[in-house]
C-alpha cells in the first residue's frame, strides 16, 4: 500500500466527498435561485422556504420557517458526508426550532472547490494538511463568520447585536468551537457533532487513516496552540451565562476518538462547573454512532436534542 493511495483514501473517504457527494432527496420546500437575500427573511408564508444566497461571499442555503420567534442558527458540515450546505439540510432540517436556519460552505468545498478537485487535495495534505487544509478550511470558516452576521443583520433575517446559535459537523464543529472561543460574533447556544477539539486531533487522525506522520513546524505548532480547544475552556466560558454548549459523539466513531475528547470534555466540565453554569454543558455519547452516522438509526434521536437544545437556550 503506498503513500499515494494511502494520500488519496484518506481525502476521498474522509475528507472531500462533498466533490462525489450524492443530491438528497428534494425537501418539502424547494430550492430558489436568489443572489441576494432582498427581503425574503421578512415574508410571511405558510410554507418552509430554502434559499440559496451569498452571505458576505459565503455560499448559504437558508431554510425560513412560516414563523420566527429567535435569532438565526448558522450550520457548518464537515469533510465528509454530510459535505455541503443541502446535504446537511436535509439530515437537519430543524424545523421544530423557530428560526432561520443557514447552512454554511466551507471553504475549499462545493462552488469553493479547488479547480484541481480531489488531486489538489491530495497535494495540499501531502505537503501540509495543517496549513493548507486545516487552516484555510476550518479557521477561513471562523474568519468569514462575521461578514456573514452582518450580512444577514442587513437583509432583516435577525436584528443587530442578536446572538445567534451555532451548529457544527466533524471539522464543522471544530470551526463552531473556535468561534466560541474568539468571540468575533454573539452566540448563545451552540451544538457540536463529532467534532474534532482541534488541529492536534485532526492531525492525530489524518495519522491514523494514512499511517503517515505528520511533521510539525513552528507555523503548525502556534496553530495548534489557537485552535486546540480543550486549552481554551477559559475563552469560551468567560462570563456567567456563557455559550450553552452540547456536544454530541458516537461511540462507532472511528475518526475522532474518545481519547482525543476526554481532555475536551474534562476541561469544558470543570470550566462551566467553576462559574456556575454547569447546566449549560452537556457531554453526550449515542451508542451505535458513527462519525458520519450514514444510515444510523440513531438519526431521529439526533435532530431531536439538537432540536431540543436551541429550542431551550436559543433566545
Amino acid at each position: 500500500m503506498n503513500i499515494a493511495w494511502k494520500l488519496r483514501q484518506f481525502v476521498v473517504i474522509g475528507l472531500v466527498q462533498i466533490l462525489y457527494a450524492f443530491q438528497p432527496q428534494a425537501l418539502a420546500a424547494s430550492i430558489e435561485s436568489a443572489s441576494t437575500l432582498q427581503n425574503e427573511c421578512v415574508v410571511n408564508t405558510h410554507d418552509v422556504r430554502t434559499v440559496a444566497a451569498s452571505l458576505g461571499n459565503v455560499p448559504a442555503t437558508l431554510r425560513i420557517p412560516p414563523h420566527v420567534s429567535m435569532p438565526p442558527i448558522v450550520l457548518w458540515h464537515g469533510f465528509g458526508p454530510p459535505a455541503s450546505e443541502s446535504e446537511l439540510m436535509s439530515r437537519f432540517p430543524l424545523d421544530e426550532v423557530p428560526a432561520i436556519k443557514v447552512y454554511l460552505g466551507l471553504p475549499l468545498f462545493g462552488k469553493r472547490a479547488p479547480a484541481g478537485g480531489t488531486d489538489d487535495l491530495v497535494r495540499r495534505q501531502k505537503k501540509d494538511v495543517a496549513l493548507l487544509v486545516f487552516e484555510p478550511v476550518v479557521w477561513g470558516a471562523v474568519d468569514e463568520l462575521p461578514s456573514v452576521v452582518l450580512a444577514l443583520e442587513r437583509h432583516g433575517c435577525m436584528k443587530a447585536g442578536e446572538k445567534i446559535g451555532l451548529f457544527g459537523f466533524s471539522a464543522g464543529g471544530t470551526a463552531a468551537l473556535i468561534s466560541l472561543a474568539e468571540h468575533k460574533v454573539k452566540v448563545s447556544a451552540a451544538v457540536v457533532l463529532n467534532p474534532s477539539t482541534g488541529l492536534s486531533a485532526s492531525v492525530h487522525a489524518f495519522e491514523r487513516a494514512t499511517g503517515l506522520p505528520y511533521v510539525w513546524t513552528d507555523a503548525s505548532r502556534k496553530l495548534a496552540k489557537r485552535s486546540d480547544i480543550a486549552d481554551r475552556a477559559a475563552d469560551i466560558a468567560t462570563d456567567l451565562q456563557p455559550p450553552a454548549l452540547l456536544t454530541i459523539t458516537g461511540d462507532e466513531d472511528k475518526t475522532i476518538t474518545a481519547e482525543d475528547l476526554s481532555r475536551f470534555k474534562d476541561s469544558m466540565t470543570s470550566r462551566y462547573a467553576t462559574i456556575g453554569a454547569a447546566d449549560r454543558f452537556q457531554y453526550v455519547v449515542i451508542e451505535g454512532l458513527s462519525h458520519s452516522f450514514g444510515g444510523s438509526p440513531a438519526g431521529q434521536e439526533l435532530q431531536q436534542r439538537i432540536a431540543a437544545w436551541f429550542n431551550r437556550f436559543q433566545r
